[in-house]
């Protein structure tokens, strides 16, 4: 499978529209750059883009205020850590597993198609083995109506 590109579409007010269009001209590029730029920019960020006017990031940077990094970061547990290497040791240990189990059957497969093609008796080759005083056995309609 190749690397696709898919469209999204949506609908935006007129108004909406205008200042998005403005912001295309005024980075000099398409309107379908910016949302490009923003997808890949969502992307990046897990989810997490906060989409503000220029003047206002210029703001934010020089107050104190703002000491969070953005994206917001979370600690997690050691414990947690742990449980989490532990099950993908153990995931990694039944994927082992699984292939193992996959050749045997494999193996065991190929002994049976082996053995089978041993056992096999062809009807062709009974047709010269009658036996004195066997009688032989026709499939067919062929019957006596007198019997009856």
């Amino acid at each position: 499978m190749g690397n696709k590109n898919k469209t999204i579409s949506f609908r935006v007010s007129q108004e909406k529209f205008e200042t998005l269009r403005d912001i295309a001209e005024e980075r000099d590029i398409s309107l379908s750059a910016v949302f490009r730029d923003y997808v890949d920019m969502l992307v990046a960020h897990d989810g997490q883009v906060e989409v503000v006017p220029e003047h206002e990031i210029s703001e934010s940077s020089n107050s104190t205020e703002s000491t969070e990094s953005f994206p917001p970061k979370v600690e997690v547990p050691k414990s947690f850590v742990r449980e989490h290497e532990r099950l993908e040791l153990e995931a990694e240990h039944l994927r082992e597993q699984l292939e193992e189990h996959k050749r045997y059957v494999t193996k065991l497969r190929q002994e049976l198609d082996e053995a089978d093609q041993e056992d096999v008796v062809q009807l062709e080759d009974l047709d010269g083995e009658e036996e004195e005083g066997e009688p032989s056995y026709r499939i067919g309609s062929s019957f006596d109506e007198s019997q009856f």
